[in-house]
């Protein structure tokens, strides 16, 4: 009976939900990363290169000449599907996941949340989809505890700062109370209190004039 406890402690409650979450993590980078480049579409014997919207405009256009001139060359599209559809099925992935994992009441992990934009819900790639740079605006940059990473997304063009983990040295002030307090709880600790002896009062001796003088 133990061995069956245990087995049924160790098992993920609501797999299917975080396998879901996961799924739609990967596929959006998948479809983000995917990067198309310019193809050359051949028109009419010329090979033109440029950007895929010009593309398929110009290759429309020659397929129209040739249907209305019979001793034209046909044109031949060699363009596959860009890579802006392709971002964009990622964005919509993404907005998937944020809704799934509010609706399901799944926290995302720090990492995850940085890797989304916040205002398009973009993923954010290095080199790719964004840029991120470390600024310190400290004075001459002498303070490593102030860098911060700024990511800004290509899509939106916004900006995000995620604060660079340093150690910030205390204060004047509060290393010296430190220091005070620290000496006296090492002095205390170390060396026991003095215990207050009572000091015994002598005790007064009658004097001449107290004393009753008897008579002979």
């Amino acid at each position: 009976m133990a061995k069956g406890d245990d087995k049924k402690n160790d098992r993920v409650q609501n797999r299917s939900l975080y396998s879901r979450v996961s799924f739609l993590h990967q596929a959006a980078a998948f479809l983000s990363s995917a990067q198309q480049p310019v193809t050359p579409v051949e028109i009419s014997g010329e090979i033109v290169t440029g950007p895929p919207s010009t593309s398929a405009t110009s290759v429309a256009a020659s397929e129209v000449r040739s249907e209305s001139e019979p001793g034209s060359r046909p044109a031949t599209n060699l363009q596959t599907c860009s890579s802006s559809s392709l971002q964009g099925m990622g964005r919509r992935l993404a907005t998937d996941l944020r809704s799934v994992s509010l609706k399901t009441r799944i926290r995302l992990g720090a990492r995850v949340k940085q890797t989304i934009c916040k205002f398009c819900d973009s993923i954010l790639i290095e080199g790719q989809t964004c840029t991120s740079t470390v600024e310190n605006t400290s004075k001459g940059g002498k303070k490593p505890w102030a860098d911060v990473l700024v990511r800004q997304c290509y899509a939106c063009g916004r900006e995000r700062r995620y604060p660079v983990v340093g150690v910030r040295p205390r204060r004047k002030t509060e290393r010296g109370d430190a220091a005070v307090d620290v000496t006296f709880a090492s002095s205390d600790a170390s060396t026991p209190r003095p215990q207050k002896q009572k000091q015994k009062q002598p005790q007064q001796q009658p004097s001449m004039q107290d004393t009753p003088m008897q008579d002979g």
